[in-house]
């Protein structure tokens, strides 16, 4: 297989890597198994990976022995052993800590699963290498606790900028559901109660992709009988599910339309080459940033057929959650555009955080600021050290002390900033307000923020406000609210030109 240029830039560098724990990601799409089954090869090799589907993957770009370790099938020493995390987390007595000159771990964003890391303190590897294409993990584990330095990175934007993935018109359509009161389990919601929640939605479904589906279509679904029922709705479609057989000849069927819709639970989220995608509906509500770019994912590859993909999340009620929608693959949190205004944010894909913005820059969404920001740091667990940040909707921290502002950028998918731990960042800010800017404290400490800010606003603030929004009524706010208000008018310009 002729190589890429950034398959080779990629392979190039884990040639040359000191020996350590290192993380590439490339976007669905991009090739990351046959980029690391052509890295150089000093000694035994193991790939861990979690599905079934990419245990067996690699093997057709290997030409070296190949073994495999999942279920009834045991390696025998073979150059390159592919294994389920599941089979040989319970047979690691069969190994010996230095069989393996290098690990890799496939759909990285796992490794910091207690499975994965009871394997990786076994054995000790030259080289551990995690290649993903989300490495976010909605349960909040930081990738950072596995892997000490991202050393390669294409995403979604370089891969579509440069014309290796497709493009994406990005849809909103609301179909009812209310998960307000679903909990989150392990960092996503919990499925029996989402499948309850998302029960009466098939109609709704169906409704969408007959309004706006273009050509063949992926359907995610809930659950089995949720698969079932929209495809009941759909003439043509077909359900599948983990036992569905002939998979491979159903995508045959599908890529050449004679099946038009393909409706499935948790089938087509990884690992699944499905060469015609046109119209991806996301209809399996997730906070999990890499499950939602992985299921967006069956749809990038490029086809001559297709134009760009239309991608459509079926939206609903969700009280306080981070539902992911088409934002997320760009790293943007909506949390901040009032939900009146998030029918706004569709379109071309690259569009959107320009929407976002002006959604978002409203006096409504700055007072919530403050509520935005606790949410955030509580899901991330970081000590804010009680700092009254202003979160951007590109993701950095603001904090003025009056006569300066400072700005902790948005974090990469490690958790740093700027190659450090963004809660150092965050400490290092702490430590420089509280030494040499103890005069501001009612500015910068979110307690004294609160304590003088219950309080009605002034007519001072109300007329800053007022001055730049003539039309809102400022009765009502209290001090604080008012600060806030402020606080993005006079900050907002600084930390865009910056």
């Amino acid at each position: 297989m002729q190589l890429r240029d950034y398959q080779k830039e990629c392979i190039d560098i884990i040639n040359s890597l000191k020996p350590g724990a290192y993380l590439s990601q490339m976007a669905t799409g991009l090739g990351k198994t046959v980029t690391f089954a052509n890295i150089r090869r000093r000694g035994r090799v193991l790939i861990l990976s979690h599905r079934e589907e990419l245990v067996t993957q690699p093997k057709k770009y290997y030409d070296c022995s190949f073994g495999i370790e999942q279920g009834k099938h045991h390696s025998k020493e073979e150059e390159v052993v592919s294994a389920s995390v599941q089979s040989i987390v319970r047979r690691l007595d069969a190994f010996s800590p230095d069989d393996f000159d290098i690990i890799i771990c496939d759909e990285a964003h796992h490794a910091a699963a207690k499975t994965y890391k009871k394997i990786l303190s076994y054995f000790h590897p030259r080289l551990l290498l995690g290649f993903t294409a989300t490495p976010n993990r909605a349960d909040g584990a930081r990738l950072s606790d596995v892997f000490s330095k991202i050393i390669f990175k294409r995403d979604l934007r370089w891969g579509i900028k440069n014309g290796y993935l497709s493009d994406i018109f990005c849809r909103r359509v609301d179909i009812g559901y209310d998960l307000s009161g679903v909990h989150t389990k392990m960092g996503d919601y919990a499925p029996g109660e989402l499948d309850e929640a998302m029960k009466d939605t098939s109609d709704a479904i169906a409704q969408a992709y007959r309004e706006y589906a273009k050509g063949a279509t992926l359907i995610f679904a809930v659950s089995v009988n949720h698969a079932q029922e929209i495809a009941k709705r759909i003439p043509g479609a077909v359900a599948v599910t983990g036992q569905t057989e002939n998979r491979a000849q159903i995508i045959r069927d599908f890529t050449d339309r004679k099946i038009p819709c393909l409706v499935n639970c948790m089938v087509f989220t990884e690992g699944t080459d499905i060469p015609l995608v046109e119209t991806v509906i996301i209809a399996r509500p997730t906070k999990s940033d890499s499950l939602y770019a992985q299921m967006v994912g069956r749809g990038l590859r490029l086809h001559p057929d297709k134009e760009k993909l239309n991608l459509i999340d079926c939206v609903g009620i969700t009280g306080t959650g981070s539902l992911c929608t088409a934002p997320s693959l760009l790293g943007i949190d909506i949390s901040s555009v009032p939900e009146k205004e998030r029918h706004k944010v569709q379109g071309d894909l690259f569009e959107l955080p320009d929407k976002i913005v002006r959604a978002s820059d409203t006096p409504a969404s700055w007072i919530r600021n403050t509520e935005i920001v606790d949410l955030w740091a509580k899901e991330q667990s970081y000590d804010l050290h009680g700092i009254n940040f202003f979160k951007m909707p590109d993701g950095s921290l603001t904090v003025s002390t009056g006569a300066e502002t400072f700005v902790i950028p948005c974090q990469d998918e490690l958790g740093n900033v700027d190659g450090k731990p963004i809660q150092e960042a965050i400490d290092e800010l702490y430590e420089k307000l509280a030494n040499d800017h103890q005069g501001s404290r009612q500015l910068w400490d979110i307690s004294a923020v609160r304590r003088w800010g219950k309080d009605p606003a002034t007519e001072r603030q109300k007329n800053m406000i007022t001055k730049k929004y003539k039309d809102l009524d400022c009765s009502e706010l209290n001090k604080m609210q008012a600060s806030q208000i402020i606080s993005r008018i006079v900050n907002g310009r600084k930390v865009k030109n910056k």
